[in-house]
């Protein structure tokens, strides 16, 4: 009994941190074969680490800052330094075409960027708005 009370407040806990909008890694933790207290402070000090090391919203232009804090694209990429994902120069390094990226967006590959954590389908983000993100990543080649 106290251990099935156990793991239903880890999950909750789990949950309450994946709710405060953390990485999409994050979630596999849960899903790893380690005991929970382990499990728990690994979630923290990502979440910490991705809180404290966030792209400035000042980094990205006028017309592209509005769509980068709506869908949080901050959140894992800076302009020209990786954070959790890949920085957008690198991206537009890879001279990805504008329809490529708005489908890497919606849905993306993680064998086109090894050593980095999987990005979430961000299938929120209607295809004007990918288009005009994906012009601009193309703007820094």
């Amino acid at each position: 009994m106290a251990v099935s009370g156990m793991r239903w407040m880890h999950f909750r806990q789990i949950n309450f941190v994946i709710n405060l909008k953390m990485p999409y890694f994050v979630k596999y933790i849960k899903h790893l074969h380690m005991k929970t207290g382990t499990k728990l402070i690994l979630t923290a000090v990502f979440g910490l680490m991705v809180m404290g090391f966030q792209a400035k919203a000042e980094d990205f232009p006028a017309e592209i800052k509005p769509l980068m804090q709506k869908y949080t694209c901050f959140a894992c990429h800076k302009v020209d330094a990786r954070l959790v994902g890949p920085a957008y120069q690198d991206v537009a390094k890879k001279k990805y075409s504008v329809e490529k990226i708005v489908s890497l967006i919606a849905k993306p590959q993680p064998s086109n960027w090894p050593g980095y954590p999987p990005m979430a389908p961000m299938t929120n983000v209607p295809k004007d708005d990918a288009v005009k993100i994906a012009k601009w990543i193309n703007s820094l080649r």
